[in-house]
């Protein structure tokens, strides 16, 4: 049996500003590529700091899922890459808004730089 892989796209999420889809679906398995606080109508960083950014990025995981006809109940992975460790009691915060239960496996890493100077990347791997 050859595994096919289908892309998923959403408009409610920002596009790629690269040579990558925002996830691909494989067997049961979606893998979202990172996602930064991009706001998909302007095109550009939100403005707010770290909080702002990781609202921002958690909507864009939301819209991609959506578009699979999944939630953020899925996801069974995060990797979150931070420009700034310091970061992390804000932006765990806000991320436990999102996810009440059931929490999935994450690795939080700290990075040089992320594209277009955000705060914090966020990419997932969910299960349908």
């Amino acid at each position: 049996m050859i595994n096919m892989k289908q892309i998923i796209f959403s408009e409610k999420a920002p596009k790629p500003i690269g040579s990558y889809s925002q996830a691909v679906e494989a067997g049961n398995l979606i893998f979202l590529s990172g996602q930064i606080g991009i706001d998909p109508n302007t095109g550009n960083i939100v403005a707010g700091g770290v909080a702002a950014e990781t609202r921002q990025v958690m909507d864009n995981i939301r819209a991609v899922l959506e578009k699979a006809n999944l939630s953020l109940e899925n996801i069974i992975k995060t990797t979150i890459f931070l420009a700034n460790l310091a970061d992390f009691a804000e932006v765990n915060q806000i991320y436990a808004e999102y996810f009440t239960k059931d929490f999935p496996a994450r690795s939080t890493i700290e990075v040089k730089a992320l594209p277009k100077g955000a705060k914090i990347e966020i990419e997932v791997i969910a299960q349908r």
